[in-house]
């Protein structure tokens, strides 16, 4: 009788902890995935493979005095920019921890790297920062993972380290919630559509959507980021695509590309004198039309600063160039690739660069030095000599000071 006694008060306390738990109030930053992937949708995406470190709590503030928050005033761009960037990416909670941010300066300064790129809003719709924008503040879309910004774009600038900023633009769950008048619908259900990490869309063609990216990125080029750089810049891949609705896309009289090309062109006029660049599908450089997401290489090229196709050896289809398994074979992908891409744009006028985004993560084989090294090595020997930026979604970098030590 004591046992079944004992066992009944030991049961009625775990479940009135348990629902203590369930209901505490608890503020729960939406964390990315903890996978390589976000590795990309449709497998091609740079952007997406993501694993990481997120700090316990999250500002979610709206800030009365950002002054207090930012420190320093605005800065201004890198007088003297490197003329070939050599960047590895940062995520926005890696940005905001000190220690980490520490680490990855010194990696910088004892290897060939001269570059960063910072999230400032990535896959979550949150801008990293404490932004003043009326728009993002009615919408909630502030997590500050970066409390002093101004200051961390000053320190990189003095040990003259370029500053760009990374923005995902048609993929903002956060938006999508605010204004569901902009979002993709799901012609079934007739609620908002979701892709297959559960993620909502603005139609890319929705011109309000445009001018909100285009404002953070002002604001961004005002803090004093050298370049901004332009993400899901793109039709949906994945998911359901039949079943999607475009509340402003025309899908039966006008094409995908000539969505995205008008919002690239609309972008270079009211982003007049500010680098920008594009992250584009690795695909790009081989196929010549627009992949079913309306980019184009040609399109890009003729708007942005700088052009970054994703060419991530392991994101390519069993077979490509023969090969079972084309993660293995880094050099061939990246060089195939690249000389692809030169060849089709070396005759068109405009001053844009290449600069390929290359793989620092292991998926479908081990990213070693070796193979970091042979994905630069192609790069040079596809006649693409602008640079090139590394994708480590954990930002490691492991295999980072072995392979681009200086001499």
């Amino acid at each position: 009788m004591l046992k079944y006694f004992i066992v009944v008060i030991v049961v009625t306390a775990f479940l009135y902890g348990l629902f203590l738990f369930l209901n505490m109030e608890r503020e729960v930053a939406l964390a990315p995935s903890d996978s390589l992937s976000s590795v990309p949708e449709a497998a091609f995406d740079a952007e997406e493979a993501e694993d990481i470190e997120e700090p316990a709590e999250v500002a979610r503030v709206v800030s009365s005095n950002p002054g207090r928050i930012q420190g320093i005033e605005n800065q201004k761009p890198l007088p003297n920019p490197p003329e070939v960037i050599k960047a590895i990416y940062v995520t926005s909670w890696i940005a905001g921890t000190p220690s980490r941010m520490n680490e990855l300066i010194k990696l910088i300064k004892e290897t060939e790297l001269n570059a960063v790129v910072i999230d400032i809003k990535d896959y979550s719709g949150y801008v990293a920062y404490d932004i003043q924008n009326e728009d993002v503040i009615k919408y909630r879309a502030k997590e500050i993972r970066i409390p002093r910004v101004n200051a961390l774009i000053k320190q990189l600038h003095d040990e003259g380290i370029y500053v760009i900023a990374r923005t995902t633009v048609f993929q903002d769950p956060l938006l999508v919630k605010a204004r569901p008048d902009l979002a993709l619908k799901n012609k079934v259900s007739g609620g908002v559509w979701y892709d297959n990490k559960g993620l909502g869309w603005v139609d890319p063609a929705a011109k309000e959507a445009w001018d909100y990216n285009i404002a953070i990125a002002k604001d961004a080029a005002e803090r004093g980021f050298d370049e901004i750089n332009f993400d899901y810049i793109r039709f949906a891949s994945d998911g359901k695509l039949s079943e999607i609705g475009y509340p402003f896309f025309q899908e039966t009289t006008t094409l995908k590309q000539s969505v995205l090309r008008d919002f690239f062109e609309y972008l270079r006029k009211e982003l007049n004198g500010i680098v920008i660049s594009a992250d584009l599908f690795g695909l790009v450089t081989v196929n010549y039309d627009d992949l079913g997401i309306g980019q184009s290489l040609e399109d890009a090229y003729k708007y942005f600063d700088a052009v970054a196709p994703m060419v991530y050896a392991s994101h390519y289809a069993r077979t490509f160039l023969g090969f079972e398994n084309p993660a293995a074979h880094p050099y061939e992908v990246v060089n195939y690739s690249m000389a692809s891409a030169n060849q089709r744009l070396k005759n068109l006028e405009s001053a844009s660069k290449l600069r390929p985004w290359l793989q620092h993560f292991d998926l479908g084989a081990i990213y070693d030095a070796a193979k970091i090294k042979a994905q630069i090595q192609a790069t040079y020997d596809a006649g693409v000599t602008d640079g090139w930026m590394l994708w480590d979604p954990s930002n490691r970098y492991l295999y980072v000071r072995e392979a681009l030590r200086l001499e």
